[in-house]
């Protein structure tokens, strides 16, 4: 199996270099960087003519970073792909957890942290982003979404900023149109880990793509079931 690349993205010394070892111990290949700064010339990224390098499968994400924030950061890859992000904050109140899933992070963690989580949370995004697509494309009605460029279009314009857990919301909606999915079946699609009965994260996302999609098109897409969850709209 290919060894995948981790890129810590963490100013404090002692922290970063207890994630590089432990992430190198469970088999991690592993990159260390500073700051913002560094973090996107290691990412090659440069505003809007950001290239994502292939060469990171993840990144561990501190916000309070010296030079450029890690939120700039944090814009500057979802504006240009789906690499896995895994926010690092020190913030615990259920708004700034659901800011960081609406700002395109893939996942976060609380610190203080036990590496036994960190390591964990990376495994799933590898899951995640390991899993063979069915089919290129899938379409419902006027909405076209590709699975190999990560772009969802409504009547030939682009849904902007979507992110990993908006896609996947679309993708499993657009999979079977007619069926009524509940949320718990919903999340753990999209978030790949179990449900724990916390809906307002998904409610969120749902809201958010439909705003996205109200600013293409006065067509409604998705419909909501009372006290079951949601599908396509007819």
């Amino acid at each position: 199996m290919e060894t995948k690349n981790i890129l810590i993205v963490e100013d404090d010394a002692d922290i970063n270099q207890l994630l590089d070892t432990a992430l190198k111990k469970a088999g991690y290949n592993t990159t260390q960087a500073y700051s913002g700064t560094e973090a996107r010339m290691l990412l090659k990224l440069n505003g809007d003519k950001a290239e994502p390098s292939q060469k990171f499968d993840c990144v561990l994400l501190d916000l309070m970073l010296p030079g450029i924030s890690g939120e700039t950061v944090l814009e500057d890859i979802r504006r240009m792909g789906n690499l896995p992000v895994i926010v690092i904050t020190a913030k615990d109140e259920l708004d700034d957890k659901i800011n960081l899933l609406t700002s395109g992070a893939d996942d976060y963690i609380i610190k203080p942290f036990q590496i036994e989580e960190v390591i964990a949370r990376i495994q799933v995004q590898m899951r995640h982003a390991s899993k063979e697509p069915e089919a290129d494309r899938l379409t419902y009605r006027k909405m076209v979404l590709d699975r190999t460029s990560r772009r969802v279009t409504v009547e030939g314009k682009v849904l902007e900023d979507i992110t990993k857990q908006e896609f996947s919301i679309l993708e499993l909606l657009m999979k079977h149109p007619r069926q009524v999915f509940g949320k718990e079946d919903i999340f753990e699609y999209a978030w790949d880990e179990p449900y724990v009965g916390e809906t307002k994260t998904l409610d969120v996302h749902i809201s958010n793509i439909r705003k996205k999609i109200k600013a293409v098109t006065d067509d409604k897409y998705i419909e909501t079931v009372w006290g079951i969850g949601y599908r396509m709209s007819s």
